[in-house]
C-alpha cells in the first residue's frame, strides 16, 4: 500500500517523464535520487545509466523519448483508443468532460500538451486527486481512463524502447498504475 505523498510523487514523476525531452539539468537530478533510478533501472542497467556522459545521455534519451512517443505513437488516451486516430478536443473528449466534472481546470494554452488526454495530464490529474485526497475520484478516473489504455499501452511500448531508461520507465509506469488501482479497491 503506497501512502498518500509517495503516490502523489509517483504520479508526479511519471506526468514529468512522458511530457518532454530530459534536459542535462533533469538528467542530473536524477542521478542524483539513487532511489528514483533504482525505481526505473534494473541493476545491471544502472551502470549504463551512471557511466555514460550526461551528453551521450541526454542524446540517446532524447532520440527514443522523439522515436517512441512523438513519431510512433503519441501517449494520448482518444487517438489509442478511437479507431479513427483523431484527438478529441473540449468537453467532447470525455477526460475533459471528467476534468470539468471534477472541478479541475486546464489549460491547454499553457501546456506543451495540446490533448487533454495526454498522458502526462492524466498523471497530473491524478497526483492532483491523490493530494486532494478524492478517493472515489482517483478510483473512478483510474477505473474509466488510466486503466483503459495506459497498462497495454505502456507495456506495447516497453518493446519499442532503445534505452533501459524507457524500458523500465514503461515497466514501472504500467505497474505503478495497476498496483494503485488494487490499493484503492
Amino acid at each position: 500500500m503506497f501512502i498518500v505523498n509517495e503516490r502523489a510523487q509517483m504520479y508526479a514523476f511519471l506526468s514529468r517523464m512522458f511530457s518532454d525531452i530530459l534536459d542535462k539539468k533533469l538528467l542530473t537530478q536524477l542521478r542524483d535520487d539513487k532511489n528514483i533510478v533504482e525505481l526505473v533501472l534494473q541493476e545491471q542497467q544502472t551502470a549504463w545509466f551512471y557511466e555514460s556522459s550526461l551528453e551521450e545521455l541526454e542524446e540517446a534519451l532524447n532520440v527514443d523519448f522523439t522515436s517512441l512517443f512523438l513519431m510512433h505513437s503519441m501517449p494520448i488516451e482518444s487517438s489509442i483508443l478511437d479507431d479513427k486516430e483523431e484527438v478529441l478536443v473540449g468537453l467532447q473528449n470525455p477526460v475533459m468532460q471528467f476534468y470539468f466534472d471534477h472541478g479541475y481546470e486546464l489549460h491547454l494554452s499553457s501546456s506543451k500538451q495540446h490533448a487533454p488526454d495526454h498522458i502526462s495530464l492524466e498523471f497530473a490529474f491524478m497526483q492532483n486527486a491523490v493530494l486532494k485526497n478524492e478517493r472515489a475520484v482517483q478510483k473512478a478516473f483510474l477505473e474509466k481512463h488510466l486503466l483503459a489504455w495506459v497498462p497495454a499501452y505502456l507495456l506495447g511500448i516497453e518493446s519499442m524502447a532503445h534505452t533501459p531508461f524507457y524500458k523500465g520507465l514503461c515497466r514501472l509506469g504500467a505497474e505503478f498504475v495497476m498496483a494503485d488501482f488494487e490499493s484503492l479497491c
